[in-house]
């Protein structure tokens, strides 16, 4: 049993970092692990001013392979017994980011920290990749000491079982608020934003139909072929006897490389403007896809001895694609991840380990 791997996982999963609260904490138990690394620091704060940090760790020559995980996690919702308990038991370590991705984290760094000093290997880990891909983006944008690397490829270790993925969806968040008047709804003075929003949400159900019915719009190297177009409505807490003063519609439309986002893109717009709405969007990057015999997709099926496929999530790829090509190829099933009874094998990540290892050594 591999018991540094399995006691930086659980110190790790122990620190409290979801993705609205400062990782620096975290950040700074990593770096600890980090001794006789060249480590560059990225400090930003995000939209809620809360300070954040990206690292990006390297030791030995430049030319070398890169590994790439995420510190923050998901809120700990629906969570009954303690969420950061770190408890290993049965060979499984529970708790939340055990597997998205304190655990590959971890093998990250100890394979990192492994390797000859005379193979180059570089750790680019990274913030708010569950929310806005804001580390990854600072790192891609910011980091002087990844650049340097001239890095032959990224690996990004989201779990997947260890079998690679050359491509995933990146997505686009629509928000659009539609403001009425606050009143009590029995006097007839108050103006009711839902009533405006209903327009603009019949032609969503539109949008949500076709992309599911015209291929024109799905991608069959994908599973499902069709993109993500997921609906969630806010009424801000209004209760039932007050009319909404203001609704909010957040769409989040995923789409991969071989797909068009424009049409989507002309039909949300055009029918929040005919409804009166006011819509804000967010993008990441462009949806990272590498060929069949890309390199970087040969050596990691050589090294996995499995095919590579695509995936319909996203990743922090789609930001440090920047850099170098990406694969993402990580320990254990993403079936546990956002759910309150999130847990990790060890033997998972010590597989992930010895991988990298490989990986980072290979000629």
């Amino acid at each position: 049993m591999d018991t540094e791997l399995l006691e930086l996982t659980q110190a790790l999963v122990r620190i409290d970092s979801r993705s609205n609260l400062s990782n620096i904490p975290v950040a700074e138990r990593i770096e600890a692990e980090l001794a006789g690394f060249e480590i560059e620091r990225i400090d930003y704060t995000d939209a809620a001013g809360v300070t954040k940090r990206a690292l990006v760790a390297h030791r030995g020559p430049a030319g070398g392979f890169g590994l790439s995980g995420h510190m923050d996690t998901v809120p700990a919702t629906g969570w009954e017994s303690d969420p950061w308990s770190g408890r290993f038991e049965d060979g499984i370590i529970h708790g939340l980011g055990s597997q998205d991705m304190k655990g590959a984290v971890a093998a990250c760094i100890l394979a990192a920290r492994r390797a000859p000093k005379n193979i180059g290997a570089t750790l680019l880990l990274t913030a708010d990749e569950e929310t806005t891909k804001a580390g990854a983006q600072a790192i891609a944008a910011r980091s002087e000491l990844a650049r340097a690397q001239n890095l032959r490829g990224i690996f990004v270790a989201e779990p997947t079982s260890l079998i690679p993925v050359r491509g995933h969806r990146v997505h686009i968040q629509f928000k659009a608020e539609a403001t009425g008047v606050q009143a009590h709804s029995s006097t007839g003075q108050g103006s009711n934003a839902n009533w405006a929003m209903i327009p603009f949400l019949a032609e969503m159900k539109a949008v949500f139909e076709r992309l599911r019915s015209d291929p024109a719009l799905q991608d069959t190297n994908y599973d499902p072929p069709f993109s993500d177009f997921n609906l969630v409505l806010d009424n801000h807490g209004t209760a039932n006897n007050v009319t909404v003063a203001l609704a909010t519609a957040h769409i989040k439309f995923r789409y991969s490389r071989g797909v068009d986002p424009q049409p989507i893109l002309d039909a949300v717009r055009g029918a929040a403007r005919r409804a009166g709405l006011n819509l804000t969007e967010a993008r990441e990057g462009a949806p990272p896809e590498l060929a069949l015999d890309h390199p970087l997709v040969a050596l990691a099926v050589r090294h996995t001895n499995q095919p590579a496929t695509t995936a319909p999530y996203g990743t922090d790829a789609s930001e440090l694609q920047g850099l170098a090509p990406c694969v993402v190829l990580g320990p254990g099933s993403i079936a546990t991840a956002h759910t309150p009874h999130e847990c990790v094998a060890l033997a998972d990540l010590e597989a992930a380990c010895e991988l990298f290892g490989r990986i980072i050594a290979a000629e």
